[in-house]
């Protein structure tokens, strides 16, 4: 590790959780140069969806460069954006009855979010934005004010204005409900109308907190009654990880506008996208909101391999069933050790309370070949979130190396 404590930043975070020089990896087995594998239950937080060199994608990003397929367009039109475009429209959109313009910004979630931000005050001529405790939208100046860690937004070095937070789901929904609605709906509350309600439907971030359809329906029906508009950020969340293509599926929801990144690029190259009612893309001007990486062609070709995952119920199937297996896993590593476990799909959290024990939790897994991550407030939540592809037998030796790692840590904390 001395070429990275002598040359790079002192910024770099995850690499310290993870002490070792990764060289290659193959679905959800990461290797060393050592030689040494590791499974993961973190998958880039999301970003690696259908894990690590995934065959079908490789083959078609190597068939594309091969032919000398042009690799950066701006917002040019190209055959890989054409293919791309024209199979999420009919594989996702169309069967959901969604009627949405597709717009590309710079290539990660937070220029997603601040495209989203933009518009949104646009569109209703107000400033503020009402966001949630506990939630995550990206570090750049926007998003970073709709962001709640202070860790994160201290980095700022200037005011971040502009935001409400609000309080996210409580134990009983409809009190939530009622007291956000009293808040946005009291004159004398000194809350700015809002722009927008900017929601993720799982603070994945946050500590795998997950929002009921009730709740969700209630915040999309305020943002209506006050003219602001309703934002899901599923950047983390979406791509098949909950066991449907958008983790608000089935809820009756109709954002505004729906945030993607991470896993929508399918292969770990870089794309984020965002979905906009076309009477709120009618506002852009052309070339108003732009950036030097917006559609990056490798991601379209990769992407596009992606959406056949989705051509039927297989892996959508496959990942509901193993969101039983791996909560009622939780459950028993969680019972009787006074912590709690949540999850949905493939996206679970075993809240310990206690970042410490947290981190030597996950600590523990990486010096037996597993990654995991630590979330959540103080980082007391540790998220499992592999690939939705890992193998069975993966799965099975990760959860077993996660529930020793568990007890280990425990009894050292003794």
């Amino acid at each position: 590790m001395d070429v990275f404590e002598q040359w790079e930043s002192e910024i770099r975070g995850y690499c310290r959780s993870y002490p070792t020089v990764f060289d290659s990896a193959s679905n959800a087995t990461m290797v060393d140069r050592q030689g040494r594998s590791y499974i993961d239950f973190f998958a880039g937080a999301g970003v690696l969806n259908f894990g690590h060199n995934n065959p079908q994608m490789k083959a078609a990003i190597i068939r594309y460069i091969e032919r000398d397929g042009i690799t950066h367009t701006l917002d040019m039109a190209s055959t890989a954006k054409e293919e791309f475009l024209q199979a999420f429209a009919d594989t996702i959109l169309k069967p959901r009855n969604m009627h949405y313009k597709m717009q590309f910004m710079g290539p990660t979630g937070t220029n997603a979010v601040e495209a989203a931000l933009k518009l949104a005050r646009r569109v209703t001529g107000r400033t503020n934005i009402a966001a949630f405790t506990q939630g995550f939208h990206g570090m750049t100046l926007g998003s970073l004010a709709c962001t709640a860690n202070k860790v994160f937004r201290n980095a700022a070095g200037v005011p971040l204005n502009n935001v409400t937070h609000a309080h996210y789901e409580g134990a009983d929904t409809r009190a939530s409900l009622a007291a956000l609605r009293a808040d946005f709906e009291n004159p004398s509350s000194g809350i700015d109308p809002p722009a927008a309600f900017l929601v993720e439907t799982i603070q994945a971030e946050g500590g795998v907190r997950i929002a009921s359809a009730e709740w969700l329906k209630g915040v999309q029906d305020l943002a209506r009654d006050l003219g602001a508009l309703f934002i899901i950020d599923d950047i983390q969340v979406g791509c098949g990880r909950t066991g449907s293509y958008f983790s608000f599926d089935g809820m009756g929801l109709e954002p505004d506008i729906v945030t993607l990144a991470k896993g929508i690029g399918g292969f770990g190259t870089p794309m984020a996208m965002n979905l906009v009612k076309p009477e709120h893309d009618a506002r852009w001007l052309p070339g108003e909101h732009t950036g030097t990486f917006r559609g990056q062609n490798l991601s379209f070709v990769a992407g596009r391999e992606g959406l056949r995952y989705f051509d039927n119920d297989e892996l959508n199937s496959r990942t509901r069933a193993r969101e039983s297996r791996v909560g009622e896993f939780l459950a028993k590593v969680a019972a009787g050790k006074g912590f709690s476990s949540r999850g949905k799909g493939l996206i679970h959290g075993l809240d310990v309370g206690d970042g410490a024990l947290s981190k030597a939790i996950a600590r523990e897994c990486f010096d037996n070949g597993l990654i995991v991550g630590p979330c959540g407030v103080s980082g007391g939540v540790l998220k499992l979130i592999p690939p939705l592809t890992i193998g069975e037998a993966e799965l099975a030796q990760g959860l077993e190396i996660f529930s020793a790692a568990v007890n280990v840590s425990l009894e050292a904390a003794a």
